[in-house]
């Protein structure tokens, strides 16, 4: 078989329902495919849905019990029969083209093992005037990702691909596995598990190609077009990617005194920069402050 396509879902039957119906409409190249949806014990409609697509999709199911997306993934890399595992979300719509030019790109690249695309965000309604005038900035924090329109090689030090929109062939996917310290979990968790996977293949020799035609679209809505989400992906951020060594310093909560002095300034700037309600001179003090307030979680 030539890919599974492998989706990871908790808790979103309504959104899971209009990505599997999109998939319905997906052009995929010459040779067999699959739609694996991993339950990652939900309590809601999921399953229901589930049975909705079956004779629509080639689709099979798993399930993994333990809540966290890399404990997901891991379930779904156990389960696949693809060649390459395309991954994406419940709450990402591809492209009618999207699983074709992955399929021209693997033909194209026989020696790649991971291959990745653009996401692109879908907004509910009409986003506030201050993300769409910080876009730039915080865009990541969406999950959004456009590395430019002509296909070039990935490499370890450069920009990588996002976990709504990439894939890894199955024998590299199998030698490395997803930290389950890593990865959402229900409703905090971490970040970055897919990128650790993805830097550790290419470190290992492995090749990547950026496929700019292989688009999907994000749904972002109305709930987290909000500075509380913000902040809360930022902390996320920050307790992922930031360790503090307070040893043999003065600390407070556990933490170096000097972290609290830069949390403090961080929150000062954006406060005095929401007086100005000029997002360019407050969203970046706020992703300061909350990375850095996700550093002080243990």
């Amino acid at each position: 078989m030539r890919f599974t396509v492998a989706i990871c879902t908790w808790n979103r039957a309504q959104l899971l329902s209009g990505v599997l119906e999109q998939l319905t409409r997906v052009r995929h190249p010459p040779g067999e495919w699959e739609v694996l949806v991993v339950n990652n014990n939900c309590d809601d409609d999921t399953e229901r849905v589930l049975d909705a697509f079956e004779g629509r999709l080639p689709l099979r199911r798993a399930f993994e019990p333990t809540p966290g997306l890399s404990h997901a993934r891991n379930t779904a890399v156990r389960h696949a029969a693809g060649d390459y595992i395309v991954w994406t979300d419940d709450d990402a719509l591809v492209d009618a083209g999207w699983l074709a030019a992955y399929g021209r790109a693997a033909a194209r690249h026989p020696e790649a093992a991971v291959f990745g695309g653009p996401v692109r965000p879908r907004f509910e309604g009409t986003p506030p005037h201050w993300l769409s005038a910080s876009w730039q900035e915080i865009s990541a924090a969406f999950a959004a990702r456009d590395l430019g329109g002509e296909p070039f090689e990935l490499k370890v030090g450069g920009e990588l691909p996002y976990g709504a929109n990439f894939v890894v062939r199955a024998r590299e996917q199998r030698r490395f596995p997803y930290d389950p310290s890593l990865g959402r979990r229900l409703a905090g968790g971490a970040l970055g598990e897919e990128t650790a996977v993805i830097r550790a293949i290419l470190e290992a020799g492995g090749v990547g190609w950026w496929v700019p035609d292989a688009t999907v679209e994000h749904w972002i809505p109305k709930e987290r077009q909000t500075v509380r989400y913000l902040r809360g992906y930022y902390a996320l951020q920050g307790r992922t990617f930031h360790k503090w060594d307070g040893e043999g310093r003065p600390t407070f909560l556990g933490r170096p005194l000097k972290l609290w002095r830069r949390i403090i300034l961080a929150e000062l700037l954006y406060s005095l920069g929401r007086l100005s309600r000029n997002p360019r001179l407050w969203v970046k003090p706020l992703i300061h402050a909350s990375t850095l307030r996700g550093a002080t979680r243990r």
